[in-house]
C-alpha cells in the first residue's frame, strides 16, 4: 500500500511539474526582447537564491551542507551533479531561445518526442519491460515523430536537442539518490560562477541592455528563479516516485499545453502535417493510459501477496 501511495504522489508532482511547464512560455515571451542567454543566467542565479531561501526556511540548509562535503569524497556524486547542471543548463537555454524566437510549436514537438527518448531509456538503462500494448503506443509516437520530421524536409535539431537533454536528465534524476531540494540547489550552484561572470562581461560589452531596461524586465529576471525552481523541484519529487516510462508519458501535458498556447494564442502554423502528426502522438496518449488503468488492478494484487509473503 505504500508503494501504491509513493505512486500516486509522484503522478502528482510529476503531473503538476509539466502543467507549469506547460503555461512556462507566457513568461518567458514577455522578455524575448532580451537576449537568450542573459535570461538563462538571470534564471540559474536566481534559481539558485531561491533555493538557498527555501532550504534555510525548511531547514534543510544543513542536508546540503553535507551534502557538499560528501561530494569531496564521493567523486561520483560530484559528476553526477556536474552531468545534470549541464543538460538542465543546455535544455533551459534551447528552450527560452526556441520560445523567443517564435518556435513554440517545434519546442512542443520536442517535449513530445522526450517521451521517446524515456521509454527508450527506461528499457535499455533501467530494464524496466513494456507491455504489447505499451509498444504499439510507442511506435504509435515515433511514427507522430516521423511524420513531423518529414514535414520539416530535414531533422527539426532544436526539438531533438530539448528532448534528448530533458531525457538523459530525468534519467540522471532517477538514478541519483540526492533529495530533490538539496539537489536543484547542487546543480544551480555548478553553473553558478559561470552565468556570474557572463553576466558582468555582457553587461560591460553591452551596456545598453542594461539602460534599455524596463523596471518589469528586472522585475521577470528576478522572478525566473521561483519560475524556475518550482516545477522542476516537483519533477524531481515525482521523477523518483514513478517508474521512466511513466514519467515520459506524463509528460504529454507540457506539450500540449505549449501547443495550443504557440498554434492558437502566437498565431504560429499548424498544418495538415502537424494534425497527423500529433493525432498518432495522443492516440499512444490514449492507448498508454488504458493500458496503466487495466494493468493497476495486476499491480496491486502483486504488492499485496508481496507483503504477505
Amino acid at each position: 500500500m505504500g508503494h501504491l501511495n509513493e505512486e500516486k504522489q509522484g503522478i502528482i508532482y510529476t503531473a503538476a511539474s509539466y502543467w507549469l511547464w506547460g503555461v512556462l512560455p507566457l513568461y518567458w515571451k514577455l522578455l524575448e526582447a532580451r537576449p537568450a542567454l542573459e535570461i538563462l543566467a538571470h534564471r540559474i542565479i536566481w534559481s539558485f537564491g531561491f533555493m538557498i531561501i527555501l532550504l534555510t526556511a525548511t531547514g534543510r540548509i544543513t542536508a546540503w551542507r553535507q551534502e557538499l562535503k560528501a561530494m569531496r569524497r564521493r567523486p561520483a556524486l560530484a559528476w553526477g551533479i556536474a552531468v545534470s547542471a549541464l543538460l538542465i543548463s543546455a535544455n533551459w537555454f534551447i528552450y527560452i531561445w526556441a520560445v523567443t524566437h517564435h518556435h513554440i510549436v517545434e519546442a512542443s514537438l520536442g517535449y513530445y518526442i522526450n517521451p521517446l527518448v524515456s521509454v527508450a531509456l527506461g528499457t535499455v538503462v533501467l530494464r524496466e519491460r513494456l507491455s504489447a500494448g505499451q509498444w504499439l503506443a510507442f511506435f504509435l509516437a515515433a511514427a507522430g515523430v516521423a511524420v513531423i520530421a518529414l514535414e520539416y524536409g530535414s531533422f527539426p535539431w532544436v526539438a531533438l536537442l530539448l528532448a534528448l537533454s530533458f531525457g538523459f536528465y530525468g534519467l540522471v534524476k532517477k538514478l541519483a539518490s540526492v533529495d530533490s531540494s538539496v539537489g536543484l540547489t547542487l546543480e544551480t550552484m555548478a553553473v553558478l560562477p559561470l552565468s556570474v561572470v557572463y553576466l558582468l562581461w555582457l553587461y560591460t560589452e553591452t551596456p545598453t541592455l542594461v539602460g534599455t531596461a524596463a523596471w518589469w524586465h528586472w522585475v521577470l529576471l528576478v522572478g525566473a528563479g521561483p519560475a524556475t525552481a518550482v516545477p522542476l523541484l516537483y519533477f524531481s519529487k515525482g521523477a523518483k516516485r514513478v517508474s521512466m516510462t511513466m514519467l515520459g508519458f506524463l509528460q504529454y501535458i507540457s506539450p500540449t499545453i505549449s501547443l495550443l498556447l504557440g498554434v492558437f494564442l502566437f498565431g504560429e502554423p499548424f498544418t495538415k502535417a502537424h494534425l497527423y502528426a500529433f493525432s498518432c502522438i495522443w492516440a499512444a496518449l490514449v492507448l498508454f493510459s488504458i493500458v496503466q488503468i487495466r494493468q493497476a488492478p495486476e499491480r496491486k494484487k502483486w504488492k499485496r501477496n508481496s507483503l504477505q509473503a
